[in-house]
């Protein structure tokens, strides 16, 4: 049997605003050691023993910036292919994506393990020893879950009823008062999201449960344009298809109606990180019971977490607070009101604000950059180049821009030139010409770009040519 894990990788981690948003969601978001979520969970899964090729499933949007997170992995190296979704239509449609996608490669007996981006486990050994009987019992026909031995009663997690190895029931997130006798019980686990089935025992589940889950997932991925290279495989989902598909969890769609689901329990210290308070939870605490990262200074203050990305951040007369500063938005709660940020992320999206989509620092498959300054018809720009990227030829209808090396070397295309220009050397791009930035160095190009014009927005761009398959 071949075991193939899955990444899923979706949603926006709206309780983890301002550093979560939709173009730099909460699996992205840097942890105190350095790593990230998705890091983590991919280094996790290429661990594991018999594992050769790893199958995520994310927005469009997000492929190079996963890609770039598995690049930073020091785990083995396994081959990755990636089915890209045009939009979200929640885990069923993820996991029918997935299994007709291994059901394809390996037949039905092949072995997928479904494991979500964004959760952090601490013991990867526990979590190795209980995916190994995962394994062994989806060998057998069975679908899989993963129950978390319950730390102390929660109200935030749904939970999994099971009694030697069989899950009984799945419950909803339950009041203080019923999640303390769950966790009594003894027989009552956390619904940990992730799951290990053959291939052949979900398409017959899903036929059974949910057919028109099925039946519009497989028209978007038959109709799936792919795409190849020597380290990947590429699978951009059909939009129009796939449009057609139910959102609805795989809990609600499967899990909770099939017979004969396995349960194993998984004690390996396991979390969600579902809000600062969780996040907070990974940064040692001081005398006080403050946590912080960054440049603080606390006076009679307790119990509080800080997060301070560019400046100092002081604290005066206050305890149980939750403070997360970053260079366009500030987020002042109470501990207790954590799980409500979610609310707050939420009116910015209805609101259209850009706070909800984009940081200040954007990231790019060629590169990043980074907002300095903007008003009335100017916006200023940090650029950074990866050496040997390039970015698209494109133009635009509203702006002209200024471009300055600050270092390394620009390959530029401007207008009927090509020009090269180095350090405290700049070139001016009137609006409407067609132009390429590229950096044909070994080090990274920095470079300050001055936009002026009537609209700057980033949507006033015409791609000519892009090697990242954007234009």
């Amino acid at each position: 049997m071949t075991l193939t894990p899955v990444i899923i990788s979706g949603g926006a981690g709206s309780r983890l605003w301002p550093l979560s948003r939709d173009a730099r969601p909460k699996p992205f978001i840097e942890l105190p050691d350095g790593t990230s979520l998705i890091g983590r969970t991919y280094s996790r899964a290429a661990r594991l023993d018999g594992v050769e090729r790893i199958v995520t499933v994310t927005n469009r949007d997000l492929l190079f910036l996963t890609a770039d997170a598995y690049a930073d992995s020091t785990a083995p190296r396994r081959r990755n292919n990636y089915l890209l979704e045009p939009f979200g239509r929640d885990t069923a449609a993820a996991v029918a994506l997935a299994t007709l996608h291994v059901h394809e490669a390996d037949g039905p007996q092949g072995i997928l393990l479904i494991l979500p981006s964004d959760h952090l486990i601490l013991d990867e050994e526990a979590f190795a020893q209980a995916v190994g009987k995962a394994s062994e019992m989806a060998g057998t026909g069975r679908i899989v879950t993963f129950g978390i031995v319950p730390e102390r009663p929660e109200t935030g997690y749904g939970y999994i009823e099971a009694k030697s190895g069989k899950v009984l029931r799945f419950v909803e997130k339950p009041d203080a008062a019923k999640a303390a006798e769950y966790v009594a019980s003894g027989r009552f686990y956390w619904n940990s999201g992730m799951f290990c089935f053959p291939a052949g025992a979900m398409l017959q589940a899903m036929e059974q449960y949910c057919p028109e889950v099925l039946a519009g997932a497989r028209a978007a991925y038959d109709a799936a344009r792919k795409l190849h290279s020597d380290d990947r495989e590429v699978f951009e989902i059909d939009p129009e298809r796939f449009r057609t598909t139910p959102a609805i969890s795989l809990d609600y769609a499967v899990m909770e109606k099939a017979e004969n689901v396995g349960c194993i329990a998984l004690d390996c210290g396991w979390s969600d990180i579902g809000s600062w308070a969780a996040v907070a939870e990974l940064t040692p605490a001081d005398e006080n019971g403050n946590r912080s990262r960054g440049e603080t200074v606390l006076e009679d203050t307790r119990n509080s977490f800080v997060h301070s990305e560019d400046r100092l951040v002081g604290l005066v007369g206050v305890s149980d607070l939750l403070v997360v500063d970053t260079p366009d938005a500030l987020l002042v709660a109470h501990k207790e009101k954590a799980q409500e940020v979610k609310h707050l992320f939420n009116r910015l999206k209805e609101q259209g604000h850009e706070a909800a989509k984009l940081h200040r620092t954007a990231h790019r498959p060629w590169g990043t950059y980074t907002v300095l300054e903007e008003g009335d018809r100017f916006k200023i720009k940090r650029i950074e180049v990866k050496p040997g990227a390039r970015l698209s030829l494109q133009a635009h209808h509203h702006r002209s821009e200024h471009w300055v090396v600050v270092s390394g070397t620009a390959k530029i295309v401007n207008g009927d030139q090509e020009i090269l220009l180095a350090t405290n050397q700049s070139t001016y791009i009137p609006c409407g010409f067609k132009h390429r930035l590229e950096n044909p160095g070994i080090l990274p190009l920095v470079l300050i770009e001055v936009q002026s014009g009537d609209y700057l927005g980033e949507d006033d761009i015409v791609r000519f040519e892009d090697v990242y398959g954007r234009s």
